[in-house]
C-alpha cells in the first residue's frame, strides 16, 4: 500500500483520537472551523470526464456515471461528435437532462485551425455548455479570445504532461492567457502534472485565478511512463491536494478521469470516488 494511503489513514486516526482532548472553548472555535469546511465540502463538485467511458454508449456512460453517485459529466466526442446536428446534440442534452445528469462542458477538444475553434464554440453554444476543455495551437489564442468574448463561453486549457509539445504543464498554459480575457483559464490534470515531476497542490495554488475544471487521477510513478491507476494506489497525495482544494475554496467540478480499464472501468471508478469522498469526510 502506498505511503499516502498509509498516512491518510493515521491522520483519520489521530484526527478521531484529538477530539477528546479539546476543552471547551476550542470546541466552540474549532466548532466555527468545522461547519466552514463541511460547508466547503457541501459545496465541493464531483463528476466524471467522459473519456473514462470511452467504450460505451453516451446512455451506458451516463448510467455507470450515476452508479459512482456522480450527477455532472463533460462529454468527449465519442459521446457527442462534434460534428454532431443541433437536433442530434439537443437530443444529447436532453438525454442527459432526462437523467438527472448535468453537461456542464466538452473536452478535450483539439483545435489547430481557425474551422475546428468555430466548430467548438459552436457546438458548445447548442449544447448550452458553460466550458470546454480544449487545446488550441499557441497561433490560435487570438482568434479563440474573441470567441471565448463573443460566445460567452469559457476556455480551459488542458495539460498533458511530459512529451507534450503544446501544453506539458499548467504553467506553459497559464503564461499564455494570464493577461487575456478572463474566461480563458485552466483545466488542470493532476495526473500529467505529477507525472512532469511536479506537485499538483502547488500548480493548483499558484495558478488558482484562472483554474475552472481539475481533472481527477493517479499514476503510479512521476516520470514519463507513470500510468493511470485507482486513486489511493498511486503517488499523488492525495489528502494534501483535497485539503488544498478546500483551502482556496475551489468552486469548479473535480472530474474523475480514470484511464485504466478501458473496457471495464466501473470498479476502479467507484474505488476511486469513494477513496475521495474518505479523505473529504476527515477534513
Amino acid at each position: 500500500m502506498k505511503a499516502n494511503r498509509r498516512n491518510f489513514l493515521k491522520r483519520t486516526s489521530a484526527g478521531v483520537l484529538g477530539i477528546g482532548a479539546l476543552s471547551f472553548p476550542e470546541m466552540s472555535y474549532a466548532a466555527m472551523a468545522e461547519e466552514t469546511t463541511v460547508n466547503m465540502k457541501a459545496e465541493l463538485k464531483l463528476g466524471v470526464a467522459s473519456y473514462t467511458l470511452r467504450e460505451f454508449t453516451r446512455e451506458k456512460a451516463l448510467d455507470m456515471t450515476l452508479r459512482c453517485g456522480l450527477n455532472r459529466i463533460t462529454f468527449k466526442s465519442m459521446h457527442l461528435p462534434l460534428d454532431s446536428g443541433a437536433h442530434t446534440i439537443r437530443e444529447a442534452v436532453a438525454q442527459c437532462k432526462k437523467k438527472g445528469v448535468v453537461l456542464y462542458g466538452a473536452g478535450v477538444v483539439y483545435m489547430k485551425t481557425k474551422a475546428e475553434v468555430d466548430q467548438a464554440f459552436e457546438y458548445a453554444k447548442t449544447a448550452e455548455l458553460d466550458m470546454i476543455v480544449g487545446v488550441p495551437s499557441h497561433d490560435l489564442l487570438d482568434y479563440v479570445e474573441e470567441k471565448v468574448k463573443s460566445y460567452d463561453i469559457k476556455l480551459a486549457i488542458h495539460n498533458h504532461g511530459p512529451g507534450d509539445k503544446v501544453y506539458p504543464s499548467a504553467e506553459s498554459a497559464y503564461v499564455k492567457i494570464k493577461d487575456r480575457d478572463k474566461r480563458m483559464g485552466l483545466c488542470i490534470d493532476i495526473g500529467h502534472t505529477q507525472r512532469i515531476k511536479r506537485d499538483p497542490s502547488q500548480d493548483l495554488t499558484q495558478f488558482f485565478d484562472r483554474v475552472f475544471d481539475i481533472h481527477l487521477k493517479d499514476v503510479t510513478a512521476s516520470e514519463h511512463d507513470g500510468q493511470t491507476c485507482i486513486i489511493g494506489r498511486g503517488v499523488i497525495d492525495f489528502p494534501a491536494f483535497l485539503k488544498t482544494v478546500l483551502k482556496l475554496g475551489y468552486q469548479g467540478t473535480l472530474a474523475l478521469e480514470y484511464e485504466a480499464e478501458g473496457n471495464d472501468p466501473l470498479p476502479g471508478m467507484m474505488e476511486s470516488i469513494g477513496y475521495v469522498k474518505g479523505i473529504l469526510s476527515t477534513l
